[in-house]
């Protein structure tokens, strides 16, 4: 099923749904799917555009629920109805191909997989571990306060010149 998804152009699908979305707007339809088609493909051609493709990515789905609820709620004629199926049944391939596109492009959703515990150190200027003090700055100070324990370690003497041996300059 992954090598489907991955094999499906997420550009073609989507011209595809916003076509038939433009179509059946003006009838009785949800009238939310026409807005998200057009920014999918607002987003589709921004490559810059990560945060929207994780938007966009997450809206999709939603409305399938929502196109569910609609049809439950709503009375359509046979030809609409078939139309608003065909739509919800694109949602889902067009759904898998952009968590693909959007993994590629090395977005992902908040709180799926980001690493807590890695490698980021938070430092905030005038904070504890902003320049090696001590204490915290204030607002109104201009100049850093000088640390308060001072330690001074004696220079290690320098061996003379031995053959072979790094030299330092």
């Amino acid at each position: 099923m992954a090598d489907f998804i991955q094999a499906l152009d997420p550009a073609k699908l989507l011209l595809a749904e916003t076509a038939l979305a433009f179509i059946i707007s003006p009838f009785t339809v949800p009238a939310y799917n026409l807005p998200i088609f057009l920014f999918g493909s607002y987003v589709q051609e921004s490559s810059d555009a990560a945060q929207s493709l994780t938007l966009f990515a997450g809206l999709l789905p939603l409305s399938i629920f929502y196109d569910v609820l609609w049809m439950i709620k709503n009375e359509q004629g046979g030809f609409l109805r078939f139309l608003t199926v065909i739509l919800l049944l694109l949602k889902i391939p067009t759904t898998g191909a952009f968590l693909i596109a959007m993994r590629q492009r090395g977005g992902q959703f908040p709180g799926l997989g980001t690493d807590i515990n890695g490698p980021t150190v938070w430092s905030m200027p005038g904070g504890f571990t902003s320049g090696g003090r001590d204490g915290y700055q204030t607002v109104d100070d201009d100049t850093p306060r000088a640390p308060s324990k001072v330690s001074s370690v004696p220079a290690a003497p320098q061996p003379a010149n031995q053959s072979g041996a790094y030299q330092s300059v």
